[in-house]
């Protein structure tokens, strides 16, 4: 590299994965064969809670093609239970959980038969010879409903139906005030209860396994966004040693959160596969995939927010229920932990108390979804927000800014906790209003509500924060999980100047070949083009902790940035004797090392030449091994904490309950950028997310616990004819918890733009009655609370039983309510 090449990082690189992955070279885990490979289909539970009373196979066994059938009892004494790597409290109660069902059936999709045949049409014919009986068990769906005194059981062996109750209060933590005396010592109290609906991640490749376990090691190809983690709980949980196990994830086609799991069928291919010696393949169905891999979201949340007159926040209190599914999956029981930091968002709450129950049902386990706990809570406060507006006729964006962190206060100590280390939440509000154009779109709703017009204007705010980079692995323990939040990486200098960068983060769409390939060729002064980038394999890539909750950037490509400083110290000793000058003397730039002060125009060694004369090894100084590679190990000594403003516009048809994103802008600030090609499809692709949970998206059960939406003709994923066009742009405060400067951005679009929209909807019909309208906020809906007035048009009140579906407004200072 020379001094006249401009520097990569900032630079909108198209990503180098984009080439085969859109000419179709993909390495998807069903593209891949085996000689000899068979392949498995599963057999699920149409019962939601039932016991097996029996299994006749003895049909499938004698069809074509079938090399073998196996049921819960052929594994029971191999399976073992599937992991859950997060105790969030000391009393928790976790069930075990079968990767095939041996007695009991706990969600309709659960596993009871395997049929192994020559292809997987065969596999798949034999299932319906397959004889299964059962007796109906009481079905537990409504999570309110299952916390009371009386109610059915789903493991009857724990003796209810709560998991663990995980409580944070300011006030005994010693970070803020009690929150039950600012509640009563406030002159306004505003209680609501909002329903986080549950959704499906619905990524584009479903899952696929294939296990070989014919050489020295068993080797899993997965689709997965975790292989190391997954490597170490097949050996911990399976009893192979570590080292006999190989687990690649290939071109993996979106995550979501949805493949951040160690899964039935995981641990069933590899058992299967071991158990015949035979390498076995399974891919699932899209409706498979809807059916019985993990759902997100999940909750009700009860909220009590306290203030001044003036609009000054005195106190939060939060209290969850959360429905975990019928077990507990790889870190299940702390995505509401998560979010328990997040309540507060961008605001100076002086007292926050939050308490959790987890709650069993019989559906599918819930996980990680795109977020994982930080949508939840940038819904709850920022429908909040608007809220407390409303009550104080005040705009709602003046209610933020009087409450928010100023930019001068940074670094600065929430009530929960945390040093939020940078940010400036005026400046990215100031840009956003000005793309927007509030003032003018605030006319325009005045007018049309002045003269009664059917369509309707809303308009709707999220100023938000979250804390991203997954994480300090002190704080992880500090909170019983179950490992670590670093991040590794290891730099090989090969012989003729190329750079091969081994990094234990594991992509599934994020571009981490083309970005740390922009950061190394900077680092190290070397081409683009010259830098490969290695993953997903265990055997090559052997440290990591994978990719998850933002992490790639901040805390991966730190462990990258640290393996080149060791690069660049070892090839300062050899290229000082090759420039005969003293160690001290020499320094390093745009990719050459020259003695100091003699000026770009003098003699120097490139860090490829270096790189050849390590290969040579003829003439290194005295005790210095050729070898110029290294690595790294990157733990964060804290979060990162990205934000923005997001604004959106809706028209509502009050006729119809229809409702149209007219306009949509969103200004974040994510430290320094990287490939601002990257951040742009990362921002598109989750305000997509974050939009369809507000309008679209849901799964819903039956009263028997069978899923209603198990398609995608009945699971509504939006289009891009669904979206709007969105104006996006950035400001930027540098993180201080890393070299780069980075924040994150993979959460942020689905963290900001749910509350965004919702509020637009609300605003846009409040003058009807309406403070509320349930996610998704579909036509009927929306149409219903306009002609209602209700302020829970989806049936809130029954699911949460009664008392929780309640929503008052107290106002204890003598004024008008």
């Amino acid at each position: 590299m020379t001094a006249t090449m401009e520097p990569e990082v900032g630079k909108s690189r198209r990503r180098k994965e984009d080439a085969r992955l859109i000419t179709g070279r993909t390495r998807w885990t069903d593209n891949l064969t085996l000689p000899g490979l068979l392949h498995m289909a599963v057999l699920r539970s149409p019962m939601a809670h039932a016991r097996i009373t029996n299994i006749d196979a003895s049909a499938a066994k004698d069809m074509p093609g079938v090399h073998a059938v196996f049921t819960g009892a052929d594994l029971a004494g191999e399976q073992g239970s599937l992991p859950c790597a997060w105790p969030i409290t000391e009393d928790m109660k976790s069930p075990d959980a079968p990767s095939i069902a041996v007695d009991k059936v706990n969600f309709a999709g659960e596993i009871v038969a395997i049929v192994v045949a020559r292809s997987a049409y065969e596999a798949a014919d034999a299932l319906e010879a397959i004889d299964v009986d059962y007796d109906d068990l009481p079905v537990v769906l409504d999570m309110a409903a299952a916390v009371e005194d009386g109610a059915d059981l789903v493991h009857e062996e724990l003796g209810t139906n709560k998991s663990a109750t995980w409580i944070f209060d300011s006030g005994a933590a010693g970070t803020g005030g009690d929150v039950d005396a600012a509640i009563a010592g406030s002159e306004v109290v505003i209680e609501r209860t909002y329903r986080q609906q549950r959704l499906i991640p619905a990524f584009m490749e479903p899952r696929s396994f294939m296990c070989d376990p014919t050489g020295d090691q068993i080797t899993l190809w997965s689709s997965t966004q975790i292989p190391h983690i997954l490597r170490f709980l097949l050996a911990a949980q399976l009893g192979v040693p570590e080292h006999k196990i190989r687990v690649i994830a290939p071109d993996v086609g979106g995550g979501f959160g949805g493949k951040l799991q160690v899964t039935p069928e995981d641990f069933l291919t590899f058992l299967v596969a071991r158990r015949l010696g035979k390498p076995v393949k399974y891919t699932e169905s899209r409706s498979e995939s809807l059916l019985s891999g993990h759902h997100g979201r999940d909750q009700i949340q009860k909220l009590t927010l306290s203030a001044k007159r003036d609009g000054t926040v005195t106190g939060l209190k939060v209290e969850l229920l959360a429905d975990m599914g019928a077990y507990l999956r790889l870190v299940s029981p702390g995505v509401p932990i998560l979010g328990a930091f997040m309540f507060n968002a961008i605001y100076k709450f002086p007292a926050y108390k939050f308490v959790c129950t987890n709650v069993f049902t019989n559906k599918v386990p819930t996980d990680a979804y795109r977020g994982a706990g930080r949508p939840e809570a940038t819904y709850a406060i920022e429908r909040l927000m608007d809220e407390l507006a409303a009550e104080l006729d005040m705009d709602p964006m003046a209610v933020r800014e009087k409450n928010w962190i100023a930019h001068e206060e940074f670094p600065f100590t929430t009530v929960c906790g945390l040093t939020y280390d940078s940010g400036n939440y005026e400046a990215a509000t100031a840009k956003a209003m000005e793309l927007f154009g509030y003032d003018a779109l605030r006319a325009e709703q005045k007018e049309r509500r002045d003269r009664g017009d059917s369509v309707q204007l809303g308009i709707g705010i999220s100023t938000f924060t979250e804390m991203c980079g997954l994480a300090p692995s002190r704080v992880l323990g500090s909170l019983a999980y179950g490992a670590g939040g670093w991040e590794h990486a290891a730099i090989r200098m090969l012989p003729t100047g190329k750079v091969e960068v081994v990094t234990g983060s594991s992509p599934h769409g994020q571009g981490h070949e083309t970005a740390w390939s922009q950061i190394v060729a900077d680092q190290l002064g070397v081409p683009f083009e010259d830098v490969e980038v290695l993953h997903g394999d265990t055997q090559s890539s052997h440290k990591g902790m994978d990719t998850y909750g933002s992490r790639s950037l901040t805390v991966g490509a730190m462990a990258v940035v640290a393996a080149t400083d060791k690069v660049k110290a070892k090839a300062a000793k050899i290229a000082a004797h090759m420039l005969e000058a003293g160690e001290d003397d020499v320094e390093f730039q745009a990719g050459s090392f020259r003695v100091r002060g003699t000026g770009a125009e003098a003699k120097g060694v490139s860090i490829q030449d270096v790189a050849l004369a390590v290969f040579a090894a003829h003439d290194l100084p005295d005790g210095v091994e050729p070898n110029l590679d290294s690595e790294a190990t990157f733990d964060p000594e804290n979060f990162s904490f990205p934000h923005g403003t997001h604004l959106c516009a809706v028209e509502v048809d009050t006729e119809t309950g229809r409702t149209t994103i007219r306009k949509y802008v969103c200004v974040d600030d994510i430290g320094k950028v990287v490939n601002p090609l990257i951040v742009e499809g990362q921002v598109h692709g989750g305000l997509a997310q974050g939009i369809a949970q507000a309008l679209f998206e849901e799964a819903v059960h039956d009263e028997s616990g069978t899923l209603t939406t198990g398609t995608l003709a009945d699971y509504l994923v939006p289009s891009a004819a669904d979206l709007p066009t969105f104006t996006t742009d950035r400001t930027e405060t540098p993180a201080t918890s890393n070299v780069l400067g980075v924040k994150g951005v993979g959460e942020a679009g689905t963290i900001a733009s749910t509350p965004a929209v919702v509020n637009a909807v609300v605003d846009a019909i409040r003058h009807f009655g309406v403070n509320d309208v349930q996610m998704p906020c579909t036509p009927m809906r929306v149409w219903q609370a306009i002609n209602t007035g209700q302020t829970d048009a989806g049936g809130l009140g029954d699911e949460a039983g009664g008392g929780l579906g309640s929503m008052n407004v107290t106002d204890t200072s003598g004024g008008q309510q």
